[in-house]
């Protein structure tokens, strides 16, 4: 679901304190988001006028929503549970039952290597699994498994941009435990129970 642009202008510009030298005809970038609760930890969902631009995960609101100004320090932010209900629960069913892949209209953000990343990794369906080599391979760098793999470490689509399924060499699992391995084992096999279900 693609949001409406959200222009900024009177009260609501100094409501939203924004910077100096941002614009003032209203073409100041905002992002709404909404954050929600799920058995690996709270997700958030973020859109801008375009698209979903960000789907994080992590141990608190407050990380997560951390991690969202991180990643776009120059935008301003939103939070609106209700607006992002629909995206946030579809984002849940998922996690939770692992059966249907969520499908969001996205906005990607990032290098052209790292889109062209992501869109391969996209392709990879529920219960199937990849790897750095097959990756690069596929994308016709056969060469860059590292910049794959820096790709993925940065991935700001969190299971719409599926990386869980993407593992090592040797098929072991690919994320660190600072980034989310305790999140990755569950989600390989919460796929591959659901296919047999």
């Amino acid at each position: 679901m693609v949001r409406k642009r959200i222009t900024v202008s009177g009260s609501h510009k100094q409501a939203l304190k924004l910077p100096r030298g941002s614009r003032g005809n209203g073409d100041y970038e905002l992002f709404t988001y909404g954050v929600a609760k799920s058995t690996l930890g709270n997700v958030l969902v973020a859109t801008g006028n375009k698209g979903v631009v960000a789907v994080l995960i992590g141990e608190s609101p407050a990380e997560v929503t951390a991690d969202l100004r991180a990643r776009f320090p120059r935008v301003q932010l939103i939070r609106d549970d209700q607006t992002l209900v629909s995206e946030t629960s579809q984002l849940v069913n998922y996690i939770e039952s692992a059966k249907e892949d969520v499908n969001f209209d996205l906005d990607l953000r990032g290098t052209d290597f790292q889109k062209k990343v992501w869109r391969a990794v996209r392709k990879v369906k529920i219960s199937e699994t990849t790897t750095y080599t097959d990756l690069a391979r596929v994308i016709g760098f056969p060469k860059a498994i590292r910049a794959v793999a820096r790709a993925c470490s940065i991935n700001p689509l969190a299971f719409v941009v599926p990386c869980h399924r993407v593992l090592h060499k040797e098929r072991a699992l690919s994320f660190s435990p600072n980034r989310g391995n305790d999140r990755q084992r569950p989600m390989v096999d919460r796929e591959a129970k659901a296919l047999k279900q």
